[in-house]
């Protein structure tokens, strides 16, 4: 009887012709995940390790995926990864009754020794109609050996304990326990690429993970301001990237010095306007980032009616200056509910770090709520507007989390394709 990983993944199931180019993306994710995790496994890599089989992921696990502390890393490693709705270790059996009644009984014994579960019920898929037994008889028969083997065990259809799995497949039984859940949604880089604006706060990294769960590979830009904002500020960005690493790739952090277009805002244009201005100014420098990197996107954490600049007058006024859609994965939600996903996702200890974002700094007493576009142009007449935005871009500079949130340094300037787009 062997083991492996046993993934499931929802909707791209569902996928047509191009549901190939999914599966090869979220296999590669799962395969990197498990890099991550444990380090590669063996010569051959995680990656060869993987089968497709009508809508599962099947991860072979030999003697080195290591003792039952690193096969646990291993399932929460996949578990994390985008397009996966469940990951369980499985056990693989013969297509015989009397070895998958026995494969079950081991579920149920671990399961009892280690979660003290006292009922059980056993679920059926047989997708190899040639197995002898139809569904509904394999699990009477499969639950009949496993009271007889765990007799202090006893069945509940209803609200089980313990749910044990059975596939029967063309190649074998395969007989699991635990399902951990996933996240869901699309494989990172199914969808394409896009540039988001990200700040130290807990609204942009929970905008970063949704619009990653879409399936698009996620450029963070940061707006960093010194010396008004230090280092440590700009660490806790690099933290969040790293956090929201674990969720899937995520290219190199992008950060851009915003000191002088801040100064150049305070000193020159009227205070309602201050915000408005500044973050037309940022979505400017976004879209130059964006093209530059092929990403035909902006994202945003902005919330409907959440503070004085996204109103929808606001929001109008401030994406006026770009072309390029702005996606906001937050749009609908509310305050409680982006700290629920912040918590969950963990970011949101990161995220409360008391270290101030170049937004914070410079908000005006009484921000102009509901601005329009005539009245921003208005106030970036006294902007040399092209100017500071060339500045700014050619100022960018890219950061790689190390370990522990470390910056090991700046990297140059320039595209460089983190993730492969589907089929490359």
């Amino acid at each position: 009887m062997s083991h492996l990983l046993l993934v499931r993944y929802g909707e791209l199931a569902l996928k047509g012709r191009n549901r190939p180019d999914f599966e090869r993306v979220l296999s590669r994710n799962v395969a990197r995940a498990l890099d991550r995790a444990v380090g590669p496994g063996g010569a051959a890599g995680w990656s060869r390790r993987l089968r497709k089989v009508h809508g599962r992921l099947m991860v072979e696990l030999g003697p080195e995926a290591g003792g039952p502390a690193e096969v646990e890393r291993l399932v929460g490693a996949a578990a994390k990864v985008f397009g996966v709705v469940g990951v369980a270790l499985a056990r693989r059996a013969a297509l015989d009754i009397e070895a998958i009644r026995e494969a079950a009984a081991s579920v149920a014994r671990e399961a009892v020794r280690t979660a003290g579960v006292r009922t059980f019920k056993v679920e059926v898929r047989r997708p190899n109609k040639s197995f002898p037994l139809t569904s509904p008889e394999a699990a009477a028969a499969v639950g009949r050996g496993v009271l007889r083997a765990v007799p202090e065990l006893s069945v509940d259809v209803h609200e089980p304990d313990l749910r044990i799995g059975v596939e029967i497949r063309d190649d074998g039984a395969y007989v699991y326990g635990r399902e951990v859940p996933g996240p869901g949604g699309l494989p990172v880089g199914a969808s394409g690429r896009a540039v988001a604006l990200i700040s130290g706060g807990i609204d942009s990294p929970v905008a970063v993970w949704m619009a990653m769960k879409r399936g698009l590979v996620v450029i963070p830009l940061h707006f960093w301001s010194f010396p008004f904002t230090g280092e440590r500020a700009r660490q806790k960005v690099v933290e969040l990237c790293r956090a929201l690493g674990e969720w899937g790739p995520v290219p190199d952090l992008r950060v851009c010095p915003f000191t002088d277009i801040q100064t150049a805002i305070r000193d020159r244009c009227p205070e309602p306007l201050r915000i408005t201005v500044m973050r037309r100014m940022m979505f400017r420098v976004a879209e130059r980032l964006a093209r530059a990197e092929e990403a035909p996107a902006l994202v945003t954490g902005e919330s409907l009616g959440q503070v004085a600049s996204q109103t929808l007058e606001s929001l109008a006024a401030i994406e006026a200056v770009t072309t390029l859609p702005v996606l906001r994965p937050l749009i609908g939600l509310d305050k409680a509910e982006i700290i629920a996903r912040a918590r969950d996702i963990g970011t949101y200890e990161v995220s409360i770090q008391p270290y101030e974002d170049c937004c914070t700094l410079f908000v005006p007493a009484h921000p102009r709520t509901r601005p329009s576009v005539e009245e921003a142009e208005a106030a970036e007449r006294a902007l040399d507007v092209d100017r500071l935005v060339e500045e700014a871009v050619t100022a960018i500079e890219r950061f790689r989390p190390g370990p522990a949130g470390r910056v090991p340094g700046t990297l140059p300037s320039g595209r460089e394709r983190e993730t492969p787009r589907p089929g490359e």
